[in-house]
């Protein structure tokens, strides 16, 4: 789990470590240069040749020593140092007489004096960092929207250029689009939001070893899930050992919404089942999935009723219900009546968004799996993500309940208003059922006695992880939910 940091407490932990380390900040930004070179040769087998634009503040002075580190292993390597202010910082200084005794800089004051590089070649960009709070303006502007027209593959230092870190870009404001992001110890929220991907590209964090112990001495409400431990089964368990699962699902045409969430539940560890589907549901459930207890509805086609609540450690609901008025009913009666904790997705968002009477019903740590569409119905509108984020966080903290903001880096949102943020998964879950199949598996772990945070991380985390194993083994397009369940590993 790391923690995501805003521009004020990076550079905070930038000087406590070069105060009690203690370690000199020219020395720092050399580490931080190897760290980012190391990287590169990662990504690229064969380093080709750089062209490296520097700014005159620290991230310039990045750029600088690592033109250095590549110049002094063979690489070609061009420097343009972007002449946009009077005043350069005391590391870019140092740097640039470091790299100034082994090779000539270029200097560019304005864009008449400019080459275009030629197109195998890299662009490094090192013109401004994570401490930059107002759109660029005159020759930075220009650099940045000309790098943006060229077809070259471009890298960015830490940050892309004209990028906030925490605060969303003016809408005419200029941003290098990077295809690669190399950043320094932290992630920033900048890169998990969707709205920035085009500018981000991918995106790898390395360790500069800023302080640890001043790093967790830090507040934040967000954090980077990389990693999420799994409870151990006790040598002698029983299937009364992992809970009983309900899970209200389907309705006539939507019964494969039903199947996929039962699957994942039983994939996903839960010691007995029981799905209640409308009548029309039976046979498919009892032969798809036979390991599944089958209640039915008295109602042929839809969920008008309830089975006994009191069997059950877990429920989850929504899956394929529709909105019919008598499901509606239900869905109200659920919430007035169940004590376990309860997962509600799709149809049963959807009713919440047409029924807010119903949202102070809500029990504590109650969680809520939307998609972005279901998010806006029950939230409203929002200008950029990072509204969209906030907004998620007001309705948490006001009823007191978990949501999640599904897609690319998943974000789970708690009533504390902490929000954390997926590393796993791919563009090819974007399909049908992928939500059917996260709502089994948190209605599952729920059961097994996780906590309502810890189920929902939990189920987050191994989902992506599942369709990075499908993506790996079939392609992103190939990807169907099913699979998902198939690649389940715990």
């Amino acid at each position: 789990m790391k923690k995501i940091l805003n521009a004020s407490q990076i550079r905070a932990l930038d000087a406590y470590t070069i105060q009690h380390e203690p370690i000199a900040s020219i020395d720092l930004m050399e580490r931080a240069s190897w760290a980012f070179v190391a990287c590169l040769r990662k990504h690229f087998e064969h380093l080709p040749a750089f062209e490296i634009y520097c700014g005159l503040g620290n991230n310039g002075g990045d750029g600088l020593a690592i033109a250095r580190l590549l110049h002094e292993r063979g690489c070609r390597v061009k420097v343009w140092v972007v002449r946009h202010a009077q005043d350069v910082s005391i590391d870019f200084f140092e740097n640039y007489k470091r790299l100034e005794a082994l090779m000539p800089i270029e200097e560019l004051h304005g864009m008449h004096t400019w080459v275009a590089p030629s197109s195998d070649t890299l662009v490094v960009d090192a013109l401004l960092g994570s401490g930059i709070n107002r759109p660029v303006k005159g020759i930075l502007q220009d650099i940045i929207h000309t790098l943006n027209l060229l077809p070259n593959t471009k890298i960015a230092v830490d940050i892309p250029s004209g990028l906030y870190v925490d605060k969303p870009v003016e809408k005419e404001a200029i941003v290098l689009q990077a295809q690669l992001t190399i950043s320094f110890q932290v992630p920033k929220l900048a890169f998990l939001l969707p709205e920035n991907h085009a500018y981000v590209g991918k995106w790898e964090v390395v360790d500069i070893g800023l302080s640890e112990a001043y790093l967790a001495s830090l507040e934040s409400l967000y954090f980077y899930m990389s990693q999420v431990p799994i409870k151990p089964r006790a040598k002698f368990s029983h299937k009364g050992s992992f809970g009983h699962a309900l899970l209200l699902v389907g309705k006539k045409g939507s019964i494969g919404a039903a199947v996929l969430a039962a699957k994942a539940c039983l994939r996903s560890g839960v010691g007995l089942l029981t799905t209640h589907i409308p009548a029309c549901g039976y046979y498919i459930m009892q032969t798809s999935v036979p390991e599944a207890l089958c209640s039915t509805d008295s109602h042929a086609e839809l969920l008008t009723e309830l089975p006994d609540l009191s069997l059950y450690q877990a429920i989850g609901v929504g899956c394929g219900i529709g909105k019919a008025p008598a499901t509606a009913q239900m869905l109200e009666t659920l919430l007035k009546r169940a004590a376990c904790p309860l997962v509600l997705d799709a149809d049963a968002i959807n009713l919440l968004a047409e029924m807010p009477q119903l949202l102070p019903l809500l029990k504590p740590n109650t969680i809520l799996t939307p998609h972005p569409k279901e998010l806006q119905r029950l939230l409203g509108s929002w200008e950029n993500d990072y509204e969209k984020l906030r907004k998620t966080q007001d309705f948490c903290q006001h009823y007191g309940v978990i949501v999640l903001i599904k897609g690319m880096h998943t974000a789970v949102v708690l009533p504390d208003r902490k929000v954390y943020f997926n590393a796993t998964g791919n563009a090819g879950m974007a399909t049908g059922g992928s939500g059917d199949v996260l709502t089994g598996m948190i209605t599952a772990l729920l059961a097994q006695g996780y906590t309502a945070s810890e189920a929902v991380m939990l189920a987050v985390y191994k989902h992506g992880e599942a369709g990075d194993n499908v993506a790996q083994q079939r392609g992103q397009m190939a990807l169907i939910a099913s699979d998902l369940v198939e690649a389940l590993r715990w």
